[in-house]
């Protein structure tokens, strides 16, 4: 009777140290994998790229991103003054295709601190994966909602990145409109690419600012493939974050370069940087150099990660094919007044 007891009483105490273990497990999924804001109602949830369950209390009216990008897919998605701020680059009409609209923004930021970041009371905080993500944790801790998003490399990701990101401001249908007319107007260049002969195709390749960026696997590489042009540095096996030589672009011989033209508000001598590659005695034979097919790309629309990658392609397809598809300036695709 007393080993029946003994037994009946083990199992009882190893049930409850089993119902206590997967409590505490429970309790550190929750605690790792969602993080809320430290008051209020839950109105809607969104889970981002990290599996991190965001829970918002409200429409967000204070959104600060932490990219250009990620401001360009937000100002498609809620009038400016949802906005806390947004990226100072904002305001370069070189690099940027959204001035006006970032005009209506009262604040500016570079790269802030976790300290700047609060000072704004943002009521959502929208980050890239590609940057410095260890400012999540703490903005987290001082109850801000923060969503990490993808830095997107390609189409697919750039639109997985607009539906994540309008699903964060509470927009899912205006995302799903902003997928929509990203796949039309692709739908519409590409249209006239497919008539473009094989032999007339040309073969780009994009002097950048940033020696690494271009190759494949980059966005600017995708955006050649729907303007019908080949990348030069992908054919030659560079990937994105590789260093093109002089030795390779001269065996690449493209048959158009894209020049740089961002200078900092001319702080920064674009001339001289150009200038390594155009009065270099080993290039000249370059059929691109030979035949004057150096172009300047709006470089608005040709490093766009947003919704408005769409006119990026379309400019690579104008810079190299011409006024069939020449485009104004300032395009962006937005939902907000749908």
């Amino acid at each position: 009777m007393k080993t029946h007891t003994r037994c009946t009483a083990l199992r009882l105490l190893g049930g409850l140290l089993l119902v206590v273990l997967l409590l505490a497990l429970v309790g550190c999924k929750d605690v790792r994998q969602t993080a809320a804001p430290s008051s209020g109602d839950t109105a809607y949830e969104v889970t981002d790229v990290q599996g991190t369950i965001v829970r918002m209390p409200q429409k967000p009216t204070r959104i600060l991103t932490l990219s250009m990008s990620t401001d360009e897919v937000v100002l498609g998605l809620v009038p400016p003054d949802h906005m806390a701020a947004v990226n100072s680059l904002l305001d370069d009409p070189v690099s940027s295709n959204v001035v006006e609209l970032a005009q209506q923004v009262k604040g500016r930021v570079k790269d802030p601190t976790v300290e700047e970041i609060a000072a704004m009371q943002p009521d959502l905080v929208i980050v890239p994966d590609w940057g410095d993500i260890t400012r999540v944790a703490s903005l987290r801790d001082l109850g801000l909602p923060v969503v990490v998003c993808k830095g997107a490399r390609n189409l697919a990701e750039i639109q997985e990145t607009v539906r994540l990101i309008a699903q964060a401001v509470g927009e899912p249908e205006r995302g799903e409109r902003l997928v929509e007319k990203m796949d039309a107007k692709l739908a519409a260049i590409t249209e006239q690419t497919k008539a473009i002969p094989e032999s007339e195709r040309k073969t780009v390749v994009l002097i950048s600012l940033m020696s690494t960026y271009g190759g494949s696997g980059s966005s600017f590489d995708d955006a050649c493939t729907y303007a019908g042009v080949t990348n030069g540095r992908a054919a030659a096996g560079i990937r994105d974050g590789q260093t093109m030589s002089k030795e390779q672009l001269v065996a690449i011989n493209p048959d158009v370069l894209f020049l740089p033209t961002y200078n900092d508000h001319g702080a920064y001598d674009v001339a001289s940087f150009r200038a390594r590659y155009l009065s270099d005695p080993s290039l000249q034979t370059i059929r691109a150099i030979r035949d004057g097919r150096l172009e300047e790309p709006c470089e608005a629309y040709i490093y766009n990660c947003s919704q408005d990658f769409v006119f990026g392609v379309q400019e690579i397809a104008y810079r190299v094919y011409g006024d069939a598809f020449r485009q104004g300036a300032g395009e962006h695709l937005s939902a907000v007044d749908d």
